[in-house]
């Protein structure tokens, strides 16, 4: 599939993929959304062993859902657009490489749930963070309600979502919804450097442990605690963990091949 709306760039084994819909700020409409579901169909989980998402310009990593083509839409219709989406970004959340979101501006409504749908968060000092959907009438539509109070707890997520306020990069930081904040000049430098620093450790151990990660959320911690044990026990049947635990014996470096 050709895409109009999205750029890849790759840096060894790092790809970025960069949403480019800069008259909009980048928001998303039926046509992104289809974009980046086929960009994960077919994305190379061998190739890459990590993922960055960012937006293009220094505005905007996506500023929400497109509101023309949302004003029009009826009930059914409404659904549909809302499935599409949180389908779109539970193939990002269950992506078998770790995927970190370089938020370079406005992440609102859809644009913070996608960041959301990311296993981890950065952003530049100029970011702003909210689900702003009840000053629409609406609510979030992209599994918003879900993932925030999973993030920052149900009471933070509430104020929040019942306010529809903006916050700033500290704030989002303070709470929980980011894993760190830079200068913008720097974002994608640090982003490229924790996506080496992923891609350096064993891709098959690495995708084990987002496994477990998401998997074991919501499930009893007896249940959670089996499940890690047989993940745990599986990477000891891969070549990675023959070579590293051999490496580190005899003091050396391990290149891992993902076998």
């Amino acid at each position: 599939m050709e895409y109009n709306f999205l750029k890849i760039a790759e840096n060894g084994n790092v790809c970025t993929l960069t949403i480019s819909a800069p008259k909009s700020l980048n928001a998303l409409n039926t046509t992104i959304l289809n974009e980046l579901g086929d960009f994960c169909d077919h994305f190379d989980c061998v190739k890459y062993r990590c993922l960055i998402i960012t937006g293009d310009g220094e505005k905007s990593f996506v500023a929400g859902a497109d509101i023309s083509e949302m004003a029009t839409l009826n009930m059914l219709q409404a659904q549909t657009f809302g499935s599409r989406g949180a389908a779109v970004f539970r193939k990002i959340e269950t992506l078998h490489v770790p995927v970190i979101a370089a938020v370079n501006g406005f992440a609102l409504g859809g644009g913070c749930e996608l960041a959301m749908a990311c296993d981890i968060r950065i952003c530049s000092d100029n970011a702003r963070f909210g689900q702003p959907e009840v000053g629409l009438g609406i609510i979030p539509g992209f599994s918003g309600t879900v993932r925030l109070a999973r993030l920052v707890g149900m009471g933070m997520a509430k104020q929040l979502i019942y306010t529809g306020r903006a916050i700033r990069a500290d704030e989002a930081l303070r709470i929980g919804l980011v894993n760190a904040v830079y200068p913008q000049a720097e974002l994608m430098d640090k982003a490229l450097e924790m996506a080496n620093q992923i891609a350096a450790n064993a891709p098959l151990a690495v995708k084990a442990a987002k496994q477990c990660i998401n998997d074991e959320y919501d499930m009893k911690a007896e249940d959670a605690i089996m499940n890690e044990s047989a993940i745990f026990g599986c990477c000891f049947n891969t070549e990675d963990q023959k070579n590293g635990m051999a490496a580190f014996l005899n003091k050396g470096k391990c290149e891992f091949q993902g076998k």
